[in-house]
């Protein structure tokens, strides 16, 4: 059944530009963050890839628009964010284990 109902055209102009400021923000914690030492490359890391990832929900759901497309696109979106965790998990335990850094001491 073909849908004719039509809508009518929403502006996108003030969501975008409260997530570009985001962006902007974000960026710039993600520039202060780096200059601190956790103690730990994995730590520093980790909290850089949690900012680099708030980032990437405020891209994908404006800029790419997903939060207003359908639930299966949603779906299969979501779908990909446990394996990315896992790649990124896997990546900075690879990196705390060449440095010799752990989370706990042997």
């Amino acid at each position: 059944m073909v849908n004719t109902e039509t809508h009518a055209p929403h502006s996108h102009l003030k969501d975008l530009a409260l997530t570009f400021a985001g962006l902007v923000v974000l960026t710039i914690v993600t520039v202060k963050v780096a200059q601190i030492n956790f103690g730990s490359l994995a730590i520093n890391i980790s909290i850089a890839l949690l900012i680099a990832t708030l980032k990437a929900t405020l891209v994908a759901l404006y800029f790419m628009h997903l939060k207003w497309e359908e639930k299966l696109i949603i779906g299969f979106s979501v779908v990909s964010i446990p394996f990315i965790i896992l790649m990124v998990t896997t990546i900075v335990w690879d990196i705390a284990e060449k440095t010799g850094e752990h989370a706990y001491p042997k």
